[in-house]
């Protein structure tokens, strides 16, 4: 992208003239008028032959800057030419015949104008070139910001096709087993599955929804694990009213839950408890999912359900939001998310 000639520019090219116009009224015997038309004159001829002509012939800069050293100086020679031109058509006795009668004083106003013109031609193109680097800039950052936000979402898909199958053929072969024997709890087990779908579809759709969305997708996910283990899972779910709908990533604690009961509760001949809470203090939301399992064993590798609960916490929430993994001292684990709203 390049700069082009714009009126602010050339206003501020006006301004600058007339700053010249004054220092060389106090050393040259013409008035302030004379010397402010001829710097206007001289100097926006000048801006507008090198604004123009590096727009023109200088289509891409990053490759063909090089053409400014002569495109500069060209500039900066014909404007002189073309503004005192001008001036002395507005002021006939002003004219290059000062060329001879005052020869320096002529030469020292040529070096002046060259000079200035090409300094403050220059300075703004310098300036909006910055503007353009800057705008570049955050243009990137917001293609990376995109990028990963789509990444996070891709993974996100990809999770839910690896969760979603191994949990519904299960589900499905513990339905065809009840169905003859016990025809109301399948009834019971399709209802749930119906809406963990349902709640799983529409979520493959968002990139956000409400705590409680994911608190009931939660419900029917552990009652659907209860019909398979029975007595050996118990869980409780507790979502204060002020944070239901608080906008999370969807498959956020699952995830942890199905750690929960997959490394903590059915390596348990007894089973065990699951408990999904979410709390506000101070600002932070904690959400926790609490296992009362064999607990953390050491130099556990971080599955690809907590890395990918991780990167999306980074590119929903920022740095400040994090998951920790505590051992408890009653035995279990505490997985513990911290968002800061």
């Amino acid at each position: 992208m390049k700069p082009k000639p714009n009126l602010q520019r050339a206003l501020q090219v006006a301004l600058f003239n007339t700053v010249i116009a004054v220092g060389i009224t106090a050393f040259m015997k013409q008035g302030f008028w004379v010397n402010l038309v001829y710097s206007q004159l001289i100097g926006m001829s000048i801006w507008a032959l090198i604004d123009f002509g590096q727009y023109w012939l200088v289509p891409d800069p990053p490759t063909q800057w090089r053409r400014l050293f002569l495109i500069a100086p060209m500039g900066a020679a014909l404007g002189y030419v073309l503004g005192t031109s001008v001036a002395h058509r507005i002021f006939p006795g002003h004219g290059f015949a000062y060329w001879t009668d005052q020869p320096h004083q002529a030469l020292g106003f040529l070096i002046i104008s060259l000079m200035a013109g090409g300094a403050s031609t220059y300075f703004f193109m310098s300036r909006e070139q910055l503007a353009l680097a800057r705008a570049d800039i955050a243009r990137t950052q917001r293609e990376a910001e995109a990028a990963q936000r789509q990444a996070a979402e891709s993974q996100l898909k990809l999770l839910q096709s690896q969760l979603e199958p191994h949990m519904l053929f299960n589900t499905l072969a513990n339905l065809r087993a009840l169905m003859t024997l016990d025809p109301a709890r399948a009834q019971d087990m399709l209802d749930h599955l119906v809406a963990y779908l349902r709640a799983t579809l529409g979520a493959s759709r968002a990139t956000l929804h409400p705590l409680q969305t994911e608190f009931d997708r939660l419900h029917d996910y552990l009652e659907l694990i209860k019909v398979r283990m029975g007595n050996r899972l118990q869980y409780t779910l507790q979502l204060p009213p002020e944070l239901a709908s608080l906008k999370v990533p969807p498959l956020l604690l699952q995830p942890l839950v199905e750690n929960a009961i997959k490394h903590g509760l059915e390596p348990q001949v007894a089973g065990g408890s699951v408990s999904v809470s979410a709390a506000l203090l101070d600002g932070q939301v904690s959400l926790e999912v609490h296992d009362s399992g064999v607990g953390l064993t050491p130099n556990t590798p971080e599955g690809f359900g907590l890395a990918q609960i991780k990167e999306r916490l980074m590119t929903t929430y920022g740095p400040q939001s994090t998951l920790e993994l505590i051992a408890d001292s009653a035995g279990g684990t505490r997985a513990r998310v911290t968002l800061f709203i």
